[in-house]
């Protein structure tokens, strides 16, 4: 009886101290990833500018190559909308959206979240000229958890930005073939 009150109160313990946590922890996060490409500048952002093509690089997009798919308004224009629900708990529900282009430098895209939990995140993506075939992609990450979940925004750039990066590697792997 008394290791169950202890694993009980231990429990409980824990429980208090990530709604603690989450009191002092900034609500805001960032993460960001960057990777080199052998290619014109040009040619990463003609790529990258597509939403549709990150079915071939976005770790996030593919993980339930099931999943059931919505398309809205002409890809790579700011409006266009990529909509996706999955049965699978990781990929969830959701879409993402082209807010803003600058043409050859930055494709603002905005993510709105339904499954597995509502939450929004600006995903921008930076080109920049390193030499005449060399280009600096710079992936963004960034929002606002709300509490208590912000509890859990310290652990955010080690487990995201993991999946940027091996997206951005599958990225440079697709563009200098």
């Amino acid at each position: 009886m008394n290791v169950i009150v202890t694993i009980l109160l231990v429990i409980l313990g824990l429980i208090a101290l990530f709604f603690l946590l989450g009191l002092f922890i900034k609500k805001e996060y960032t993460i960001q990833r960057e990777i080199v490409i052998g290619k014109p500048k040009y040619a990463v952002f003609d790529y990258v500018k597509y939403l549709k093509n990150q079915e071939y690089f976005n770790k996030w997009v593919m993980i339930d190559p099931n999943m059931k798919k919505e398309f809205k308004g002409t890809d790579g224009t700011v409006g266009f909308v990529y909509a996706w629900n999955s049965q699978n708990k990781q990929a969830g529900a959701g879409e993402q959206e082209i807010v803003k282009l600058v043409d050859g430098e930055t494709v603002d895209v905005e993510v709105r979240f339904e499954r597995p939990f509502k939450s929004t995140a600006k995903t921008p993506i930076q080109t920049t000229s390193v030499s005449e075939n060399q280009t600096k992609v710079i992936w963004t990450m960034y929002g606002n958890s709300n509490y208590p979940m912000n509890t859990m925004n310290p652990f955010m750039d080690n487990l995201l930005g993991k999946d940027l990066e091996a997206s951005l590697q599958l990225l440079k792997n697709i563009l200098e073939k």
